[in-house]
């Protein structure tokens, strides 16, 4: 599963915000949380949303006061928790009652809605993972879906678990959360089940007794629920979004479908599931595997019938039923199996569709090439959906996608977004093999398949394109985003050992970090030594649930190596720091490299440190690129016969997730400089760049400018801009532009958003007043290049950097903009761009530079902002772009604007894409939000506080940009730390934000 950017990847910010960000990373708005199945008692439901107010064990009208004794049974008091509740989340009186009529059954709902919402929040522990007593070996499924209600029949066949003599007379817990699932009845081998004899109903669970089940003989227990999707704003479980019904399992969602023991671990073959519903209005009907059957029924009705003949875990499960239009094509696999793909979405998109089939078919084909690994059904089905809390879903042979992620065209889409869909396309067909065929044993191991299968969408992606490039903008994105996780109060390693939520732990930490984990395996043990390894992973593995470290040994056997000390970047939170110090012997030839790290691990890390040396004087570079192992807490490396002084090139590639900084403390300038200009690696040439330019920013935020530095930053940025010599127009562009501020603020103790954005934007106006001329001839120098080039727009590496650099020259000419005269110079650049525009690339760089004009640029801001708008004529996606680039923008009244906007008709809470384009966006746009008198935060956390009761997810994650309190200074930290007291006194306040809140406020 893909999790959605927050920004959305939509502009190039003159700020530096991430925009360049690719695919559906986490944002530093993201959870920050921790997640994973249960200790001895499984999973634990999180709901305390009671949004439907209804009886969910209440028994339908038709039912006997006998029957629902049997089902429901009778429950004489129950007596509720307040002592042990946290004192941050407050609580109930306690209440108690007893019935021995019908009525018992709403008095049971009523008692475990009370005590869910009074209980304290259980925090769970990957030490206590306990394997279940009893499996579901087979299950089958019938959902008959009318609107208002959907009634789902399922059938479990369970099996005694062979490996666990000790657990044979433990119950079975199935999941199932109350305020989603209405227990209709429930028969164990066709016959009605007794309460307290077969089952018992506890908060979140069904409990079924170990008597009740066979440990010789496989069990069928049939459960009947009700649930209501048009009421489902959590958008977990089955839901309806727009024209159609759709679920998202993922992790906990199945539990708020049926009862299952709804964790990983639990791989069970979907033999038969039958979709029933309208067919005027859903004539399509979708679900996991391959097509069995379909026909049609009495009263307009009809249905179909899936079989998926994989084992796989609940979360994996899935359907789909719409009206929905849809594209087609075929793959033949590298054995000659022909599989049918099929892409859908609403009738109107599907123009949209053309270049995520084509992205489809090439991740299959370089799956095949890189890795062996060949698609296993005959059928392949994507659909996009609109209201879509993550990125995109890898349900088994049913992909569910965020629109976002999906639907491209050149008037609606950017070149990041055309990136972004090849990417999550990538990353959710990886999946089938990381994730689906060997999937994770419990969701503490979550990692094992998502930095896996994000390790393998960047190399993918890096393929498709520039390898130099990607690398840039992923560690871009790690340092913006994941660097400022490990810095705050929910730091946490890729494998977390607790958690109270598990949406919380959908993390950078866990995506990006855990790709970075998993390359420096492949850095470690060479792309073939890594091949080894996964094909040992699987050969061991298909069909299973497993740890990390079995993978890991996977791993280390394939290679004959020891990787145990590798093991404790696993555990081990924050982000390490590796100091250097270098001298040269030159009567020996010698040059000496010692290397030391610091770490929140008590042991030191196994470190690969990715080095070259380029000769001081002729530049040249006399060692190439050679991997040092760094695995005691100071080594000194030496390297032979070396006929001259020469400049070590370090962290090549980014070969690991660390911070790397001289010893002396004393950044060594013209080092940099030199590096800068002949380094052979492309990251670290660049990275030699950015440094410069922090070094630059941090000098004017302390009013202590260097001449010296200033001549560096200068001088690269002259030959940068002029260079015949750059081959990739992308890099030359990254190369030009400032680091952002997200990543400047990672090197500060304590942050102060206005002067971190005039430091910044002080040194960007200096440049582009300086080197004016040169870079307007640039940019009309692109502009005539493109305009010759028109025609059939182009995704390619060559028009897609050419955008991309002239956009960057673009942002610098407007930020020339003091006086009257110069203000409506940039507002003319900018308009003439933006009426040109051919595709929504230009077009969206060209309406970020206006919309932060003032003064004699305002009217032209105003009239760009509504003439896009008209003419996104009503495209949500489109639309989501607008409302962004206006949260975005460098004005004074940026909030009042904002505000206004959650107003707009367009605008809507319960649509996580309208929600991230506006609040999210405004979050990183860090001068408004971090403003000193905290309007910011208390128009955050207002909404916040309302997005609680529609989509807790959401709202934990929007509610992470509070949390960093303690990096600001005193006065803006007491105000974010206000907003969250008021958010975890909240009564009722969802599991999601609490554990985020609260952590937030240690």
């Amino acid at each position: 599963m893909r999790i959605a950017n927050a920004a959305l990847a939509l502009l190039l910010s003159s700020r530096g915000n991430s925009f360049f960000a690719r695919r559906g990373t986490a944002a530093a708005v993201s959870a920050f949380g921790f997640s994973s199945p249960p200790p001895s008692n499984h999973h634990l439901s999180s709901h305390q949303q009671h949004q439907r107010q209804r009886s969910p064990w209440t028994l339908s009208p038709a039912s006997s006061c006998n029957k629902s004794k049997n089902i429901i049974g009778e429950r004489k008091a129950a007596l509720f928790m307040t002592s042990t509740l946290n004192s941050l989340r407050g609580g109930s009186a306690a209440a108690s009652f007893s019935s021995t009529t019908c009525s018992s059954s709403t008095a049971l709902n009523s008692a475990v809605a009370e005590e869910q919402s009074t209980s304290e929040p259980v925090v769970n522990y990957r030490k206590d993972y306990e394997a279940l007593p009893f499996f579901v070996n087979k299950i089958n499924m019938d959902f008959k879906i009318t609107d208002g209600k959907t009634t789902v029949t399922t059938e479990l066949f369970i099996d005694a678990n062979p490996d666990s003599a000790s657990l044979k007379h433990k119950d079975l817990n199935l999941d199932g959360e109350e305020d989603a699932v209405k227990l209709l009845s429930l028969q164990i081998n066709g016959v009605d089940a007794i309460k307290d004899e077969d089952y018992e109903i506890k908060p979140g669970k069904l409990v079924l007794k170990s008597s009740a089940l066979s440990s010789t003989s496989t069990t069928k227990v049939t459960t009947t629920v009700e649930v209501i999707p048009e009421e489902n704003t959590q958008l977990s479980g089955l839901y309806k979004s727009g024209p159609m019904y759709c679920t998202q399992c993922e992790a906990t969602g199945f539990r708020r479908i049926t009862y299952y023991p709804d964790r990983p671990d639990n791989m069970a073959v979907f033999e038969r599931v039958r979709i029933e519903a309208d067919k005027e209005n859903y004539p399509v009907l979708l679900g996991n595997g391959n097509l069995m059957e379909s026909g049609d029924l009495e009263d307009g009705r009809h249905y179909s019938v899936w079989s998926d003949p994989f084992p796989k875990p609940s979360y994996l499960f899935c359907i789909v039923a719409g009206n929905l239009g849809s594209i087609r094509d075929t793959y033949q696999t590298t054995s000659g199996r022909n599989v049918q793909l099929e892409i859908f979405s609403e009738k109107e998109n599907v123009g949209k569709l053309d270049y995520a089939m084509e992205s489809l078919k090439r991740s299959m084909k370089w799956d095949e090439d890189k890795f062996g690994l060949e698609y296993d059904l005959g059928i392949y089905n994507i659909v996009a959906v609109n209201d879509f809390n993550m990125g995109a879903m890898e349900n088994k042979g049913l992909n569910v996608f965020n629109t976002a992620y999906v639907l491209a065209d050149p008037a609606t889409a950017t070149d990041s977004d055309y990136e972004r869909v090849e990417g999550v396309i990538g990353h959710e067909y990886f999946h089938n093999w990381t994730g689906n065929r060997v999937t994770c044993r419990d969701w503490f191991q979550l990692t094992l398949k998502e930095g896996l299968t994000v390790f393998r969408d960047q190399e993918f992606s890096g393929d498709m394109g520039s390898n130099a490039v990607k690398r840039i903008e992923d560690v871009r994105g790690l340092r913006g985003r994941q660097f400022n996780e490990d810095a705050g109060p929910m730091s946490h390693p890729i494998r977390p050992d607790s958690y109270i939520n598990m949406d919380n732990f959908y993390t950078a930490t866990v995506y990006s970090k855990g790709a970075e984990v998993i390359r420096m395996y492949n850095t470690l043990l060479t792309p073939a030594g890594f091949r080894k390894g996964m094909d040992l992973y699987f050969e061991r593995h298909d069909g299973s649930g497993v740890t990390c470290d079995d993978f890991r040994s996977a791993m280390a056997d394939a290679n004959g190596v020891d990787l145990d000390q590798f093991g404790l970047w696993y555990s081990t939170s924050g982000t390490p720091t590796v100091t250097y110090s270098s001298s040269y012997d030159a009567e020996s030839g010698t040059f000496s490299l010692t290397l030391s790290q610091k770490s929140n691990s008590d042991d030191p890390l196994h470190i690969p440190v990715s080095v070259g040396l380029i000769d001081k004087e002729s530049g040249e570079e006399v060692v190439p690129t050679k991997v040092l192992e760094l695995k005691e807490a100071t080594q000194t490396f030496e390297f032979t016969d070396i006929k001259g002084d020469v400049v070590p090139s370090i962290l090549r590639g980014f070969s690991a997730p660390v911070k790397v900084v001289p010893e002396s403390g004393v950044v060594d300038e013209s080092s940099l400089a030199f590096l800068a200009a002949k380094d052979t690696d492309g990251f670290n040439k660049w990275e030699s760049g950015q440094r410069l330019f922090t070094s630059l920013i941090f000098q004017t935020m302390d009013d202590k400018q260097s001449e010296q530095t200033l001549s560096f930053v200068n001088e690269a940025f002259i030959q940068t801009l002029t260079s015949e010599n750059m081959s990739d127009y992308s890099i030359q562009a990254y190369a030009l532009t400032p680091p952002t501020e997200s990543t400047l603020a990672e090197e500060l103790d304590v942050v102060d958003p206005v002067a971190l954005r005039q430091a910044r934007g002080s040194v960007k106006k200096a440049i582009a007043r300086k080197f004016q001329t040169e870079i307007r001839a640039k940019y009309d120098e692109l502009t005539a290049a493109m305009e010759a080039e028109r025609g059939e727009f182009k995704v390619d590496a060559t028009s897609v950097g050419r955008r991309r650099l002239r956009n960057v020259l673009l942002d610098y000419l407007c930020s020339i903009k003091e006086t009257a005269e110069e203000q409506k110079a940039a507002a003319e650049l900018a308009t003439a761009q933006y009426n040109a525009a051919t595709g929504m690339t230009d077009k969206i760089a060209a309406l970020a530079a206006l919309s932060s004009m003032d003064g004699e640029g305002a009217d032209a801001r105003d009239a760009a902002i509504q003439k896009f708008y008209d003419d996104a004529n009503g495209d949500a996606l489109v639309l989501d772009k607008w409302f962004a680039v206006q949260a975005t923008a460098d004005l004074p009244d940026v909030l009042d604007r904002v505000k206004a906007l959650t107003k707009h008709p367009d605008f809507t809470l319960s649509n996580p894409n309208r929600c991230r384009s506006l609040v999210s966006v405004f979050a990183t746009n860090a001068a408004p939000f971090h403003a000193e008198n905290g309007d910011g935060y208390s128009f955050v956390g207002g909404i916040v506080a309302e997005l609680d009761k529609i989509n807790p997810q959401i709202a934990s994650r929007v509610a992470g940009s509070l949390i960093q309190w303690k990096r600001y200074d005193e006065k803006r930290g007491q105000l974010m730390k206000g907003e969250l007291e008021k958010l975890v006194s909240m009564k009722p306040i969802s599991d999601n934000l609490f554990e985020v809140v609260s952590r937030g406020l240690k």
